[in-house]
């Protein structure tokens, strides 16, 4: 396993369960989980703004302009480099940018994109809000949520190459993982099969 994947790149609609894949790479294949919007929620807390979106879109594009397209795979990537020891891999979440995208190839690993119907992630998320500790930044109606995704898939209007652009992530992805389904066993051995193949342990 380790000589075939090193790195992954996680991407996906809002919900779907990328992280959770980021949980099953890092307990059953020993990888380094790194969730890079964990990184823009400490900045956002750093600067004394609310965890919203609109403030994490509006710092990870300030942060691209500024280091680099790749800055988030690359700041994730430091945490591994020199970890190689410990860990069979790393696992970075969320891409949400093509170039982020880029990065993670120009660095030897795989993109996968997760993706659900987007009533059964709304549900999910609003099931899960004490859990994630995040409910000031995911409590919305079902309706708020679509346009907010919406926002996030497309450069907005005036938007430039910092911004965010997950259609274009998609297109980049060199796998789909679908996560209908709510059976954690299921869905951990469907992550095992498209990633490492069937002999995966």
């Amino acid at each position: 396993m380790a000589n075939r994947i090193k790195i992954v790149g996680l991407s996906g609609t809002n919900g779907s369960g990328k992280d959770t894949v980021g949980h099953v790479l890092a307990l059953k294949h020993k990888f380094l989980f790194v969730s890079v919007t964990d990184l823009l929620r400490e900045e956002a807390k750093r600067r004394g703004l609310t965890v919203e979106r609109e403030n994490l879109r509006a710092i990870s594009a300030e942060w691209r302009r500024k280091y680099g397209y790749g800055v988030l795979v690359d700041r994730a990537y430091d945490q591994y480099k020199g970890l190689e020891e410990e860990y069979a891999g790393l696992a970075i979440s969320s891409l949400r940018n093509p170039h982020e995208a880029d990065r993670v190839h120009e660095l030897g690993g795989v993109v996968v994109w997760v993706d659900a119907n987007a009533r059964t992630r709304y549900e999910r998320i609003q099931r899960n809000l004490a859990e994630r500790g995040r409910a000031a930044e995911d409590s919305k109606t079902f309706e708020q949520f679509v346009i907010e995704e919406e926002m996030e898939m497309h450069t907005p209007p005036g938007g430039d190459d910092a911004s965010l652009n997950m259609a274009a992530v998609k297109i980049r992805s060199d796998m789909v993982i679908n996560n209908e389904g709510t059976n954690l066993d299921e869905f951990e051995t469907f992550v095992d099969t498209q990633l490492f193949g069937t002999d995966a342990a």
